[in-house]
């Protein structure tokens, strides 16, 4: 399976400033209070083992479980509202656990709009690769 297209990213910052200098007014959404639950993590203070998902998802895989790839419904609402199919998942292997275990990569359409989860799904942090 080979990894969904990214376009560019805009982000919230471009948003607000076309709402701003075209006279409109800026309104707080639900998209907007998930985004703000949403926490942000440096690439260089990932697992290692989430680098090495990282670089199999620029690669294209092949990937580790048969799961990796898939569409991310976020039924738990925490990351921003998006259509289905913007989001696909990808493991983050734990040395030692018998199963997948809970740590997850999760990549949106946008250019580098990656999430990292270590607990299944309840928090979610923006990847950094800034820094």
């Amino acid at each position: 399976m080979t990894s969904p297209t990214r376009a560019t990213r805009f982000g919230a910052a471009a948003v607000l400033l076309s709402a701003l200098l075209v006279g409109g007014t800026v309104t707080a959404t639900t998209a907007d209070a998930a985004a703000d639950s949403v926490g942000s993590i440096c690439y260089n203070s990932l697992p290692s083992q989430a680098h090495d998902t990282l670089d199999l998802i620029a690669q294209g895989g092949p990937y580790p479980y048969s799961q990796d790839g898939v569409v991310f419904t976020n039924r738990e609402g925490v990351l921003p509202s998006q259509s289905s199919g913007y989001y696909h998942e990808y493991t983050v292997i734990t040395p030692g656990a018998p199963t997948r275990g809970a740590r997850r990569i999760v990549t949106g359409e946008q250019s580098q709009e990656d999430y990292y989860t270590s607990d299944h799904y309840a928090t979610f942090d923006l990847i950094d690769f800034g820094c």
